[in-house]
């Protein structure tokens, strides 16, 4: 299997080759079948994390009829491996230290990961069903500022296919602006399988968003927001945040710790606003 997708792959990479629609997709696929068998070859994930790593595989699934450019596939396919590379995070049960825990069961959690670096997992559950909490996380991705103080602003860059896109943030000063004006240009990909969404990221590059005058270009990733139904009650959603992030510049660890704790809990504070003020029908008006 393995020889035949390397022949198919070098074959893809011939010009005259890389214009027969079939043969690239073959040779997508054909990667994406095997990433996909060595990545379930390792410890047993999580039920709900096992499911999605199986099914989730973009390039292991049939492409659409379009075909994309080499630049789009690109794009495609790291947002495949950020998907990949935080549920694996995700997993791994072991090595999590506790930050902190609110009095409504909201906890943060942190632990380093090699060749990552420190990220930091929040566990809440939402009083809400999972659809809301996709639509205002995905659908409406762009609203966040509205209700985030902690986003100035996100704007959906490039679309490509059904589910990944390039973005745009603008983050708030944190901190007291001891954490200057930060942005972020990554690439995200959205999966929906059966009960459970993830939205996974990662920073990338986007010829037509460079670096601001006075922003410092800060980098995600691999990071991911897992939504499923709470066990028992479907009304309510377990909503899990992986968060990973170099903040760039010159900054105290202590800081960037504190910083990045208290946004995910400040996160999880907004959203529950937004939902309860804004009731489904209208935000899907």
């Amino acid at each position: 299997m393995l020889l035949a997708t390397f022949k198919l792959c070098a074959g893809s990479s011939y010009r005259h080759m890389r214009n027969m629609k079939g043969l690239r997709q073959q040779a997508v696929m054909a990667i994406g079948q095997e990433l996909n068998r060595r990545a379930m070859g390792g410890p047993n994930p999580s039920t709900w994390i096992s499911q999605v790593r199986r099914r989730s595989s973009l390039l292991g699934s049939r492409l659409e009829e379009t075909l994309y450019s080499d630049q789009e596939l690109a794009y495609l396919q790291q947002g495949e491996e950020a998907m990949q590379k935080a549920l694996g995070i995700l997993s791994n049960q072991e090595g999590w230290k506790k930050e902190t825990q609110q009095d409504n069961g909201d906890k943060v959690m942190s632990k380093v990961v090699p060749d990552v670096g420190k990220v930091f997992q929040l566990e809440v559950v939402v009083d809400q069903p999972m659809e809301r909490l996709y639509e205002e996380l995905v659908e409406r991705m762009e609203a966040m500022g509205e209700w985030n103080p902690n986003v100035k602003e996100i704007k959906v860059l490039q679309k490509i296919g059904k589910d990944t896109f390039i973005t745009h943030e603008m983050a708030a000063e944190a901190a007291g602006n001891l954490v200057g004006p930060r942005d972020f240009v990554s690439v995200r990909c959205a999966k929906r399988r059966g009960s459970t969404c993830v939205l996974a990221g990662m920073a990338t590059d986007f010829g037509n968003m460079p670096e601001q005058k006075g922003v410092i270009r800060a980098e995600h990733g691999p990071t991911c927001m897992v939504l499923h139904p709470l066990a028992g009650s479907p009304s309510k959603t377990k909503l899990t945040w992986l968060l990973s992030i170099d903040l760039k510049g010159w900054l105290p660890k202590s800081i960037i710790n504190q910083v990045l704790s208290q946004t995910q809990v400040d996160f999880a504070n907004h959203l529950r606003k937004r939902l309860e003020s804004r009731p489904a029908s209208e935000a899907r008006c």
